[in-house]
């Protein structure tokens, strides 16, 4: 049987981008306003960003270990497990890649 995926999952791969441990790349995004997709080494997550701030993680697909959804009625936002420092990172990565796209395009 096959773990499911978890919120602390998610985030432990969040962490590890944000501490420089694994490769952070920005994915093409899907057509909604507001969402980022982004690849850790393999593991691809849709983000919500608005206004240059993380709000939330609204799914994850591992490779190995399948699908994680948000809910935000009973689970936990990956995001929220964060510390401020590994969030300021990610958010400061995740404008660049918005600045440079938007520079690419131009």
């Amino acid at each position: 049987m096959t773990a499911l995926l978890t919120a602390r999952d998610v985030c432990q791969r969040l962490r590890e981008a944000a501490l420089g441990v694994r490769l952070f790349n920005l994915c093409p995004s899907p057509g909604d306003a507001g969402l980022m997709a982004v690849d850790i080494d393999g593991w691809r997550l849709l983000l919500e960003v608005e206004g240059g701030r993380l709000h939330h993680c609204e799914h994850c697909h591992s490779p190995e270990d399948g699908d994680w959804y948000f809910n935000a009625r009973y689970g936990t936002d990956p995001v929220n497990l964060l510390s401020t420092w590994e969030l300021a990172q990610i958010e400061k990565w995740l404008v660049e890649q918005q600045t440079q796209g938007r520079l690419a395009e131009g």
